[in-house]
C-alpha cells in the first residue's frame, strides 16, 4: 500500500509518501517540505500568529493535494510541539480541518519520544540491546530509553532549537553578529536545569547503545566529520562528545547569517544550530555519553511503523 505521512513540525511541514506493507521495509516514494519555522512564529501570549496559521493552512493543503496526486491510500497527519503548545491550538486545528480538509492529530510529547524510539529500535534491531534515543526538534527535546520496542522512560522537554533561538538567543536568520557569550552561558545553565531531573530516570534504566535522530543531530555530526547525506541512507554516522565540543566552540563565534555557508547546514535552520549544539552538548555531558550513532529513521518512520502494526499481517 502507499501511505502518506504529513509531519507538521516546529520547523517544517514535511510530506513523506512511502510504499509499504506489514513486515516490510517502508520505501520512500516521494518527499517534499515547506519551511515555516512555526516555533519562531509564536506571539508573546503564546498563540501561533495569524501569518503562521495562514502558512500552515496553505502548506497542509498543498501536501494533501500532492498525496492524492501520488495515489496515497491513506494520509496520516500529525502535529508536534509548535501546534501542541500554542494557546490557540484548537482554533488553528479547526482552520486546517475546515480550509485544508485535513484532521491533524496532535502528538503528546511523550508519544513523540515513544514513536521515535520505535523507529530506532526497528532500524538497529534487538542486537542493539538497551537503547538511549535523543531527538532535538524545533520546539522540544525528546529522550527515551529501554530494552523493548516501547521505552521504559519517554520524556519531552521544551528544549527545541527553534524555541530556544527565539526565546533565549534572540537571533534571526539575518543576524549579522553571533549572540553574546553571556546569552550562550545563560542558555547552557537553563538547559542544564531542565535536564537535571530527567537524568536520574534515564540512568536508572541504563543503555548499551546511545542513538540520536533528526536534522539537528545529523547536521552536528556532519560538521564533526560524519558522512554527508550523499553517502546514502546506510552509511554509518557517529557523533562524539569531543567532536561536538569542537563544533560548538567554532559555531558560537559565527554570525547566524554566515552559518549557512558551512557544508551540510540548511538555510532554514542555520540560525538555530547554536541552540541545538548547546542542547546536544548538555545532554551528552549530563548523561556521560562519549559517542552516539545517528539513525536515519525518526518520528515519521515511527508513525508509519505504528500504522503498519495496526493493520496486522497481510
Amino acid at each position: 500500500m502507499r501511505l502518506g505521512v504529513l509531519d507538521v513540525g516546529s520547523n517544517t511541514v514535511h510530506l513523506l509518501v512511502v510504499d509499504a506493507h506489514p513486515g516490510a521495509h517502508p520505501w520512500p516514494a516521494h518527499s517534499e517540505k515547506v519551511v515555516l519555522r512555526l516555533a519562531e512564529q509564536i506571539s508573546p501570549d503564546g498563540a501561533l500568529t495569524e501569518a503562521g496559521a495562514d502558512g500552515l493552512v496553505k502548506a497542509v493543503g498543498m501536501a494533501k493535494a500532492a498525496a492524492v496526486g501520488l495515489g496515497a491510500d491513506d494520509l496520516i497527519a500529525f502535529a508536534t510541539s509548535a501546534v501542541r503548545d500554542a494557546t490557540n491550538a484548537a482554533e488553528v486545528l479547526a482552520r486546517v480541518r475546515d480550509e485544508a480538509g485535513v484532521r491533524l492529530e496532535v502528538l503528546p510529547g511523550a508519544d513523540e519520544a515513544r514513536l521515535t524510539f520505535l523507529a530506532v529500535r526497528r532500524w538497529f534491531g534487538w542486537s542493539a540491546g538497551r537503547l538511549l534515543v535523543l531527538d532535538i526538534g524545533g520546539g522540544s527535546l525528546e529522550l527515551a530509553a529501554g530494552i523493548d520496542e516501547d521505552p521504559a522512560v519517554a520524556v519531552s522537554l521544551p528544549l527545541g532549537a527553534g524555541r530556544l533561538t527565539r526565546d533565549r538567543l534572540r537571533v534571526t536568520p539575518d543576524s549579522a553578529a553571533p549572540p553574546p557569550a553571556e546569552a550562550v552561558e545563560e542558555l547552557r545553565a537553563y538547559v542544564d536545569g531542565l535536564l537535571e531531573p530527567v537524568v536520574a530516570q534515564l540512568t536508572e534504566v541504563g543503555w548499551e547503545r546511545p542513538v540520536a535522530t533528526s536534522k539537528t543531530f545529523r547536521t552536528l555530526a556532519r560538521l564533526a566529520g560524519a558522512a554527508p547525506s550523499g553517502a546514502g541512507l546506510w552509511a554509518p554516522r557517529r557523533l562524539t562528545r569531543a567532536g561536538l565540543r569542537q563544533v560548538l566552540a567554532f559555531i558560537r563565534h559565527i554570525p547566524p547569517a554566515q552559518l549557512v555557508e558551512l557544508e551540510g547546514v540548511s538555510a532554514g535552520r542555520a540560525h538555530q544550530l547554536l541552540a541545538g549544539a548547546v542542547v546536544a552538548e548538555a545532554v551528552l555531558r549530563q548523561l556521560d555519553v562519549d559517542a552516539l550513532d545517528v539513525c536515519p529513521w525518526a518520528l515519521r518512520e515511527g508513525v508509519i511503523l505504528r500504522r503498519l502494526d495496526q493493520l496486522g499481517p497481510v
